[in-house]
C-alpha cells in the first residue's frame, strides 16, 4: 500500500534520492516555507514544481507567499494582496496543490504599530478567500508547541529543539502573542471561511493534547491536521487514548513526518545523503511501528505503546485523507 507523506521538505533531485521512496512506497507533498518578503524562498518552489512534474508519481507540492513588507515606507496593502494572489495563481496553475501559512504571522511579523500580524487579520482575508474559490486548501502551521511558552524540562519531546533555538522559546516573553491567543486567531479563520479547507500542521499546535484537536474537529467540519513531527507527542499521551481519538476521526489526521534534505540532493555528497536516507528511513519505521503495532515498543528513546489501528483506518490516515484534503494531489 503506498502511503502519503503529507508534509514534506525533500529536495530529492537524484535517483539515489527517490529509490528511498520506491523502496519504502512513499509519496510526498513538499512544502515550501516562506520566510521572507521578497520571494527568498522562490528556490524551494521551483525544485517541488519540477519534481512533481516529472515524478507525479511520487511527488506532489505546497506553495506559500511573501511576507508582507511593513518596513517599506510605500507598504501598499492592496498592491501586496494583489501580488499574492497573481502568484497563487500561476501556482496553481503549476500543479500546487495547496498553498501554506506559517508562525511567522503570529510570532515574528510586526505592524507598524507594534502589533504582531496573526492570521485573522483582515490583510490576509482576500487571500483566503481566492485559494477557498480556487478549490485549493490552505495548510496552517500558527504557534509552537505549547511548550513554546512553558519553563524548558528535558522530558519534553521539544527540548532539544527550543534549547538549541532559544529565539523561538518564548517563556516569560509577555511581549509575544499567547498560545492561546494564536489558537484562537487560527480557529478564527476556520470557523468564518466553511468553504475552506484548513489542515492544521503538526496536529494543529495542539499536539500536547488530542482533547484539544478533538474540539477542533466537532466545532469545525472544514478542519483537519496532519501529525508531522509530532510522533513523539502522541506516543506519550495515553495509547487508549490516543487510538480512540483515530478511531473517532479516521477521516480528519494525515500521515506526515516533516523531514527533508534541506538542500538538493544533488549538492550533498555520497556519504552526506546516505546518512540522510538512514535517518528518514529509521524514523518512517518509527512511525509506521507506532500506528501498526500494539503492545511495548521505544519511539525516539522513549518507552511507548504503539496504537495498532485497523486496516481500514491506516488506509486513511495513509492515504485516502491526503486524497480527500488535497484534491489533486
Amino acid at each position: 500500500m503506498i502511503r502519503i507523506d503529507a508534509h514534506m521538505h525533500y529536495m530529492g533531485d537524484t535517483a539515489e534520492a527517490r529509490e528511498m521512496l520506491e523502496r519504502l512506497d512513499l509519496k510526498m507533498m513538499n512544502i515550501c516555507v516562506a520566510e521572507d518578503a521578497h520571494g527568498g524562498w522562490r528556490d524551494q518552489a521551483d525544485c517541488y514544481e519540477r519534481l512533481a512534474r516529472e515524478h507525479a508519481d511520487r511527488f506532489a507540492w505546497c506553495t506559500g507567499f511573501d511576507l508582507p513588507d511593513f518596513d517599506d515606507p510605500g507598504f501598499d496593502p492592496s498592491g501586496y494582496v494583489d501580488r499574492v494572489i497573481a502568484g497563487l495563481e500561476r501556482d496553481f496553475a503549476h500543479g500546487a496543490v495547496a498553498c501554506k501559512i506559517w508562525k511567522n504571522f503570529g510570532m515574528e511579523v510586526v505592524k507598524p504599530s507594534g502589533e504582531y500580524i496573526l492570521p485573522d487579520d483582515p490583510l490576509l482575508t482576500p487571500i483566503f478567500s481566492y485559494i477557498a474559490d480556487q478549490n485549493k486548501t490552505l495548510l496552517m502551521h500558527i504557534a509552537d508547541p505549547l511548550d513554546c511558552w512553558r519553563p524548558l524540562h528535558k522530558d519534553s519531546p521539544h527540548y532539544g529543539y527550543y534549547s538549541q533555538h532559544p529565539e523561538w522559546h518564548l517563556y516569560g516573553r509577555h511581549d509575544r502573542p499567547s498560545h492561546q491567543q494564536l489558537m484562537d486567531a487560527r480557529d478564527a479563520v476556520v470557523a468564518r471561511r466553511p468553504t475552506l479547507r484548513v489542515v492544521g500542521a503538526h496536529l494543529g499546535s495542539l499536539e500536547h493534547d488530542v482533547a484539544e484537536v478533538a474540539k477542533r474537529f466537532d466545532a469545525y467540519p472544514n478542519f483537519a491536521v496532519d501529525m508531522s513531527a509530532r510522533l513523539l507527542d502522541l506516543a506519550l499521551q495515553d495509547a487508549g487514548t490516543v487510538r480512540a481519538f483515530f478511531l473517532k476521526y479516521p477521516d480528519r489526521v494525515l500521515f506526515g513526518a516533516d523531514m527533508g534534505t534541506w538542500g538538493l540532493a544533488s549538492g550533498k555528497t555520497a556519504e552526506q545523503l546516505a546518512q540522510t536516507m538512514n535517518y528518514m528511513t529509521h524514523s518512517y519505521e518509527e512511525h509506521f511501528r507506532y500506528l501498526e503495532q500494539s503492545g511495548p515498543m521505544t519511539i525516539g528513546g522513549r518507552e511507548v505503546t504503539g496504537i495498532g489501528l485497523p486496516e481500514d483506518i491506516l488506509e486513511q490516515v495513509y492515504r485516502a485523507n491526503a486524497r480527500r484534503w488535497y484534491p489533486g494531489l
